[in-house]
């Protein structure tokens, strides 16, 4: 909440909350007007008011802040002019918000430029995938593509070795050379990655994982391969 009030590229339309949740907002609040960032009016009302324009069991700490989406982003933007060793992770078919939401945080806490997914079979930037994030959707560019394989191809254009990450793969993720661009490709929990996505990829690997439990979340599995990326550099 607090990350998306400081974000400049937001669009603010109203702000409801309990006095008590203001409170927990006015040291964001302040930072933001400080920063000429366009504020709503606050509008102060009941904790049942907010029950009943969230979603049942929904998490609200007494504040409900409406902006408008972020702009759209395309690939070659966030490509241009990036580092080179520059990391971005792919999502075949994650349609799980709070995994997106988690990936998300582990990109943003190991430097990602940026997470791609599709723009169908895969979930919508909710409040839910938003606060499974823990801000991140404010920092790291969350690009949708209609064709993955596509964006793969042009990833490589641009100069990124794209790894697979497979149950299947020929080797651990460790034994590879990980300097320079990568880009990260995970698939859905069960199905794994699809078969043209895998194709496209210059390598799949595997994470060694042993014991009675061969496989992680997805979103787990996202943040183990991050660190190595990083360690290795």
């Amino acid at each position: 909440m607090t990350q998306a009030l400081l974000n400049p590229k937001r669009i603010h339309q109203r702000l409801l909350c309990t006095e008590k949740g203001y409170e927990s907002l006015a040291e964001a609040w302040a930072e933001a007007l400080s920063e000429n960032i366009a504020l709503p009016e606050v509008t102060y009302v009941e904790k049942e008011d907010l029950e009943r324009l969230l979603p049942r069991d929904a998490v609200h700490q007494d504040v409900l802040l409406d902006c408008q989406p972020l702009a759209d982003l395309f690939l070659g933007d966030v490509l241009e002019g990036v580092a080179d060793n520059a990391v971005v992770l792919v999502l075949d078919q994650v349609t799980d918000p709070h995994n997106v939401g988690a990936i998300l945080r582990s990109a943003a806490a190991f430097g990602a430029v940026a997470v791609v997914m599709q723009k169908l079979h895969a979930p919508e930037t909710t409040g839910t995938l938003a606060k499974s994030a823990s801000g991140a959707v404010e920092h790291i560019p969350l690009v949708r593509e209609v064709n993955l394989s596509r964006a793969l191809e042009q990833l490589k254009e641009a100069g990124f070795f794209c790894i697979g990450l497979d149950e299947e793969g020929k080797q651990p993720l460790a034994k590879l050379n990980l300097t320079g661009k990568t880009a990260l490709v995970l698939g859905a929990e069960g199905s794994g990655l699809r078969r043209l996505v895998a194709e496209n990829c210059d390598e799949l690997v595997k994470l060694p994982t042993q014991g009675a439990i061969g496989s992680l979340n997805v979103s787990n599995a996202a943040a183990v391969a991050l660190y190595e990326l990083v360690r290795a550099r």
